[in-house]
């Protein structure tokens, strides 16, 4: 009688627990933690709300109504929509023509197609007379799994250089609702990174109010101060509560607004002898980390910062939790990075 056994390690990987598969949604799925406080679609419901007060809002889209949260718009006020179709350049002239006419247009697209596709439209259609035309650019940095086509992981570099634009990447839906009436009284063109679809709420914690061009603490610390933006202030909060179990103490600065920079708060907490760190679901070339050692620099701080973001290069296609994963804006490598600054 013959007997066969299995092998050690054949065994052990069938004792051990199987991590459980990532779908294909992972690809697209919202960034938020399991179980964690969102809310739904807070661009759409804020455009909405400030429309309600404000009869010259008009919303406008190329194509992506749905996957902007601009369909909450279109359904609430469907004689102020205008879907332009795939057709990226006409949708940011014809928002500059309403805006000329004396409306205030808010236009939805993907960033990548924002920033690349219709770059030349927005600068001299909208910022050069500098009418007030609010850009909205969903998907921006690394929110979608979908490679290079749709990441779009250097959109505030390529805005960064056009006078006039205002620039707000939002951490949060608390951010989103408050940024979107501030953005439609303001006299210029603008550019909101979106975060739509289940947005975290995190900032209602911290006794915070979003004032366009202002950069809040939204917590001290001794040893270590955190500068981020976007998605990337809720990972430093999460980052700094890991690190207080390392007896490491962290501040954080968030700054929604990257143009105009809120170079005097920055610079405040900055110019201290903590590790100054900064956070942006960005490329590290021409973002936030720039433009704070920009800021640094020319105040004469002579102050080292240490860069947490994409990296130059097009990132892979994948799930979203393990592209974070391997690009460094996972809370695990957020923390590791930083210990290993502090050595």
């Amino acid at each position: 009688m013959s007997t066969t056994t299995e092998a050690p390690d054949t065994a052990a990987a069938a004792a051990a627990p199987a991590k459980p598969k990532l779908k294909t949604s992972a690809m697209i799925a919202s960034f938020a933690d399991p179980g964690q406080k969102t809310s739904n679609a807070p661009f759409g419901h804020a455009l909405v709300k400030a429309a309600q007060e404000n009869d010259k809002i008009v919303g406008l889209t190329a194509d992506l109504g749905k996957y902007t949260d601009m369909h909450i718009f279109a359904q609430a006020f469907p004689e102020r929509f205008f879907q332009m179709g795939m057709a990226e350049q006409l949708l940011f002239g014809a928002a500059a023509g309403l805006a000329e006419s004396g409306l205030v247009p808010f236009a939805s697209t993907y960033s990548v197609f924002a920033a690349r596709r219709a770059y030349d439209f927005l600068c001299l259609d909208a910022a050069e007379p500098n009418l007030n035309v609010n850009i909205v650019g969903g998907l921006p940095g690394l929110t979608t799994g979908y490679g290079p086509s749709h990441q779009a992981t250097e959109d505030m570099a390529i805005f960064r250089g056009m006078p006039n634009l205002t620039i707000v990447d939002p951490c949060d839906s608390i951010d989103i609702e408050q940024a979107v009436p501030q953005l439609a009284a303001s006299a210029g063109p603008t550019y909101l990174r979106l975060l739509r679809g289940n947005v975290p709420t995190v900032l209602d914690e911290y006794d915070y109010t979003f004032e366009l061009g202002k950069a809040k603490v939204l917590r001290g610390g001794n040893d270590v101060v955190f500068i981020s933006s976007g998605l990337m202030t809720m990972r430093a909060l999460q980052a700094a509560k890991a690190l207080a179990a390392h007896n490491v103490d962290v501040a954080v600065v968030h700054t929604p607004t990257i143009k105009p920079f809120d170079a005097e708060t920055v610079l405040k907490e900055i110019n201290t002898d903590r590790l100054a760190v900064t956070l942006e679901n960005h490329s590290v070339v021409g973002g936030l980390f720039e433009t704070v050692a920009s800021a640094t620099v020319t105040a004469g701080a002579g102050k080292r910062v240490v860069p947490i973001g994409l990296p130059d290069q097009f990132l892979d296609a994948g799930a979203l939790p393990t592209l974070h994963d391997r690009y460094g804006l996972a809370v695990d490598r957020i923390v590791a990075k930083v210990l290993a600054e502090l050595g």
